[in-house]
């Protein structure tokens, strides 16, 4: 009987030593999993860095390419582009004006009666139309003829507080947000299509040419006064309401920025200088590149399985089409890498852009103590449960360290701007304003992400400047921007200067 219970005695203290075994060997495992994922997070911050050294060789870089993409036609990467809008708006315009703003699947119209000065915005009224599949692939004729019908529809619906001069034809600002080489404030040859419009015919037309044909098949008399991109429309709209604003940025799905330059700071403008002396140049800066930025393996992959390898790098880095991917691609690597969401890899989490950057924000933002809406957004939408409080604490320090990259890289090309312009000083104690307005839904939404980009302009140009430069919300620049770039280059103005 004593022999019995010896052994069994035995057996029970080895198999408990075996379990123990196995605690300690599966802690361990998770404690060196664990490590690893920690590792790649903190590579991952290291490689992201951006202290403020490295932010002044960005803003010096960007200044750089500004003035040698100004030189020549394709002397940077920046194309400079000359936008021949010489006129903002000063606040005074009044009448009633047209926008079409196309730009996607779907195209707004818009309608703005202006006061001026003490009026202002009097009346808007949009509508938004949804450009049906088949006239995306089919022929311009078929496409301006049912865009020229929506606008003329809309313009029958006209009702109280409208009004056009008597004797005077109604005119409208285009946005046209596609690659088009402009010849003049009212014409443009479209380069390509892109967003899932192939119609060839239209390829190397002018698309101001093509809707006005379109307008007049149908009996509209409208002039179309101004053909404008989103960004000289949101500098527009961002001059009408403070004569101080010299330059305009999209942080949004993707990026630009357009600013106010003196006409005779553009070698490769061949053309008579404007009366202004001015001349908008609408910068397509998510273009630029410099061996300043901090790019990870992630960037580089991400790069070259993209649409457009090598190109729109700066804008690869800072918008909000690629932040979320670029958090997803790190989480793939801590899961392949460290098994960070267990044994196998979440098959969702392979899905490139499945986490977009409104999620990554929602998550970023979470100030719950359990931090419930990273562990809803992971669950639902990469159907990851059961993550516990130290994993999601890792993911919003992974989405801080993306998000706050883009910011601060966005501020370095704001104050290579300003460099550029001679506004990242102040002279002899002369305080000249200096506004910037922004627009876009990554500097509309996302708070930690605007703010952070705020805080680095006022850290890099020091409290003396920074009290001069002011980044204001200039909103709808596609839209009531474009309607006021008609007004400001309208057909009437010298007759009511006369």
């Amino acid at each position: 009987m004593g022999k019995v219970t010896v052994a069994a005695t035995v057996v029970c203290a080895a198999a408990v030593c075996a379990a123990a075994a196995l605690v300690v060997r599966r802690r361990m495992k998770s404690t060196g999993r664990w490590a690893r994922a920690v590792a790649i997070l903190k590579e991952m911050e290291e490689k992201c860095g951006t202290p403020i050294g490295k932010l002044r060789q960005v803003a010096d870089a960007m200044t750089v390419e500004m003035h040698a993409g100004l030189a020549s036609e394709g002397g940077s990467k920046l194309k400079m582009l000359i936008s021949y809008v010489d006129n903002l708006p000063t606040g005074d315009e009044k009448g009633l004006f047209y926008a079409l703003d196309l730009g996607g699947t779907n195209f707004r119209v818009l309608r703005v009666q202006l006061g001026g000065r003490e009026g202002r915005v009097v009346k808007q009224e949009f509508e938004e139309v949804s450009i049906p599949p088949h006239l995306m692939t089919g022929s311009s004729h078929e496409l301006f003829d049912y865009i020229a019908a929506a606008l003329a529809k809309f313009v029958a619906t006209e009702g109280e507080g409208f009004h056009v001069s008597p004797g005077r034809q109604r005119e409208l600002g285009f946005t046209f947000s596609f690659p088009v080489r402009q010849t003049s404030i009212a014409s443009g040859d479209l380069i390509k299509w892109t967003k899932g419009f192939s119609i060839e015919d239209t390829v190397g037309e002018d698309v101001v040419g093509e809707l006005t044909k379109a307008m007049e098949r149908i009996g509209l008399d409208m002039r179309v006064a101004a053909l404008v991109n989103d960004t000289i429309g949101t500098l527009a709209g961002g001059r009408y309401h403070n004569k101080d604003a010299i330059a305009a940025v999209i942080l949004g799905t993707g990026t630009n920025a357009a600013y106010v330059e003196r006409a005779h700071a553009i070698p490769k403008w061949h053309g008579l200088l404007p009366k202004s002396g001015e001349m908008v140049i609408n910068m397509e800066w998510g273009n630029f590149r410099s061996s300043h930025l901090p790019l990870t393996e992630y960037d580089e992959a991400l790069d070259t399985e993209s649409l457009n390898p090598g190109e729109q790098i700066f804008e690869k880095i800072i918008s909000g089409m690629y932040l979320g991917e670029i958090v997803r691609r790190v989480l793939c690597r801590m899961a392949e890498e460290a098994n960070f969401f267990g044994d196998t890899v979440p098959p969702k989490l392979k899905i490139p852009f499945i986490l977009r950057t409104p999620h990554m924000s929602a998550m970023h933002h979470d100030t719950s103590p359990d931090l419930r809406v990273v562990g809803k957004k992971l669950k639902d939408i990469l159907e990851i449960s059961n993550t516990s409080l130290k994993m999601r604490k890792l993911v919003v320090e992974l989405c801080d360290i993306v998000a706050t990259r883009g910011a601060r890289l966005s501020a370095a090309g704001i104050v290579g701007i300003l460099k550029k312009l001679g506004r990242d000083t102040v002279r002899d104690g002369e305080k000249q304003k200096s506004v910037i307005a922004l627009d876009g839904g990554l500097f509309e939404h996302y708070t930690k992400f605007s703010a952070c980009m705020q805080s680095t302009v006022k850290e890099l140009l020091g409290e003396e400047v920074s009290e001069t430069v002011v980044i204001e919300h200039s909103n709808d620049g596609s839209g009531i921007g474009a309607a006021l770039l008609a007004a400001s280059h309208s057909q009437y103005l010298e007759v009511e200067e006369s």
